[in-house]
């Protein structure tokens, strides 16, 4: 069985699982469409790239050694999913395409910065496979990896996007729309809560 196949196998779950950052692109597709996301996802798959490169070349040792630094960074990010959440129950409110509050390229970075579970997944995929690359490509290794897991989330993403917006356009009901926006919000609610429970440093105090 190919590299890629295996590799394929592990990664496709993870990044295609209901994760904060899909339930963002789902909300963002229902709300203004996949044309109008693209500075979202961008924003999103800039800062997966980065950590790929960073992890993948060896720095992610030294954020590693450090779990004050991921715990804080899970907290500032259950606390903007908060945030997020409340952006789309109020967007309810608006009365005019104009007033609805479209998440861009700034967005997406700092969901994605602020994503432990994203530096997770980067980790556990050089932890499996990185070895395997090495063997199968040499020094290009590496950046295959790199090139696969961008190539993956690139796609993904702009799938759950769509996802959101066949949702929207299943019905124009202002009710239907309000429903939507109501079950991403308690779906980011739901995430960043449990973000917050598992956090070490919220079960030290």
């Amino acid at each position: 069985m190919s590299l890629f196949i295996i590799w394929l196998g592990v990664m496709f779950p993870l990044v295609f699982s209901p994760g904060p950052a899909n339930i963002v692109f789902a909300a963002s597709g229902a709300k203004v469409g996949i044309k109008r996301s693209i500075p979202l996802i961008a924003g999103v798959d800039c800062v997966f790239i980065i950590k790929s490169i960073v992890i993948g070349y060896g720095l992610g040792e030294v954020l590693h050694s450090l779990p004050i630094l991921m715990n804080s960074m899970q907290l500032l990010g259950a606390l903007y999913l908060i945030y997020l959440a409340i952006t789309f129950i109020r967007s309810n409110k608006a009365r005019s395409e104009s007033e609805i509050k479209t998440l861009g390229f700034t967005d997406g970075l700092i969901i994605q910065l602020l994503n432990s579970k994203g530096w997770l997944m980067v980790f556990l995929m050089f932890t499996l496979f990185s070895e395997q690359s090495l063997q199968v490509f040499g020094q290009s290794g590496v950046t295959v990896l790199i090139i696969w897991l961008a190539l993956l989330n690139i796609s993904m993403h702009f799938v759950w996007v769509s996802i959101g917006e066949l949702l929207a356009r299943v019905s124009s009901s202002p009710v239907y729309e309000k429903g939507l926006n109501f079950f991403y919000a308690a779906c980011l609610f739901f995430v960043s809560l449990w973000f917050i429970y598992e956090n070490p440093m919220v079960n030290m105090m």
